[in-house]
């Protein structure tokens, strides 16, 4: 068995994409379905793109989309600096929804909903303001 993608449905190509490249990944692949009347955009971590996340994006909108995609599950990646991945993403606008507290893990959700769990490369961060007070904000 071989791990292949993840496939997450997207409102908003554009915000999405650029929601995703906050995280730091890159586009790899796009496949655009005159015919299916859909696009396809595939990112991965940089030097990975046997490790993508499939954006697909109805042309024709998707009104089948649910508004709470927690049914979902996640994504995770693996972050070299939880602190400062999770200050780009805040800085950008972006909830943090649980906070790196632990300087281990974090959880944000995509402009579609989605949960992104963030987990720190190696050891744990010594915990660090204002991470180590913050409350969670919704749901992760």
């Amino acid at each position: 068995m071989k791990y292949l993608h993840t496939m997450v449905r997207v409102k908003d190509l554009d915000a999405s994409i650029a929601f995703y490249k906050l995280l730091g990944l890159e586009e790899t692949r796009r496949v655009e379905s005159e015919q299916g009347r859909f696009t396809l955009v595939f990112l991965a971590p940089p030097g990975q793109p046997e490790c993508p996340v499939e954006l697909t994006w109805n042309w024709d909108g998707d009104d089948g989309l649910p508004s709470d995609s927690r049914h979902f599950g996640h994504l995770a990646y693996q972050v070299e600096d939880i602190y400062a991945k999770c200050a780009t993403l805040q800085e950008a606008g972006v909830t943090i929804n649980r906070p790196p507290r632990d300087g281990s893990m974090a959880f944000v959700r995509s402009p579609d909903n989605i949960s992104i769990e963030l987990l720190q490369a190696g050891d744990a961060l010594p915990p660090q303001e204002p991470w180590a007070s913050m409350e969670n904000t919704g749901h992760w």
